[in-house]
């Protein structure tokens, strides 16, 4: 599929919770390398993920946890983005307590004193925009999405772990797929840690009073756009 750069306006996008999109849109979005490997199962399998699992086995993780083609089901993963009615994105957002690999991560936690144990706090994890769609700021309205989502759910706060990118620098969609600095900052998140020379820690909480320090308290943040 060929690359396109113009984006997409608001009314051509609907983002909607994994359970009440299909479990082909999702393979479409995800495709059959990089992200299609993985499966967003790099947080969640005990060990190492390409030693200790296989892909059949990560696909089933994936389709149960997203619980694709049950609209009634009464949890799921993430978000899927739909442009004119074809998915094209995703956003794993999830009670931290989720990504066992996360937690005993030391990168989100240098400098923090955090109870990692807190399932009130939700965290976005991981963004993958379909091929032939990237460049067109896809990951924006999945951002703003899982604000509304978590917040919707129970969760007090929500936090990313994005990468510093710099204009005129490459860096590998690989790289980026927890996202970028300036996607979270525009969605209303604010930086509270800088562990790694490129990575940070986003956060922004809910109607209460922040554990975090900088972290903006959010009594209205920005709407998810036509999430349903």
């Amino acid at each position: 599929m060929t690359e396109m750069t113009t984006p997409f306006s608001a009314h051509q996008l609907r983002i909607v919770p994994a359970n009440e999109a299909s479990w082909d849109d999702l393979l479409a979005i995800f495709g059959t390398k990089d992200a299609g490997l993985c499966l967003c199962q790099r947080l969640k399998v005990h060990g190492w993920i390409w030693r200790d699992s296989t892909l059949s086995e990560r696909t089933a993780m994936l389709q149960d946890q997203t619980a694709s083609d049950e609209p009634d089901a009464t949890t799921t993963s993430g978000l899927v983005l739909l442009a004119e009615g074809e998915p094209v994105g995703w956003v794993a957002v999830e009670p931290r307590t989720a990504y066992p690999n996360l937690t005993r991560s030391p990168v989100p936690w240098k400098g923090r004193t955090e109870d990692r144990d807190d399932d009130g706090v939700w965290a976005v994890t991981c963004f993958v925009v379909r091929k032939g769609y990237r460049g067109r700021g896809l990951m924006y309205p999945l951002a703003r999405a899982t604000i509304d989502f978590a917040r919707g759910r129970g969760a007090r706060a929500l936090e990313a772990y994005p990468m510093i990118t710099q204009p005129g620098k490459v860096i590998t969609w690989g790289e980026v797929h927890v996202g970028a600095r300036q996607v979270f900052e525009e969605a209303g998140f604010a930086q509270v840690s800088h562990p790694t020379l490129r990575r940070v820690v986003m956060r922004i909480d809910f109607d209460g009073v922040s554990d975090s320090g900088n972290a903006p308290v959010a009594t209205g943040a920005p709407a998810a756009k036509n999430l349903n």
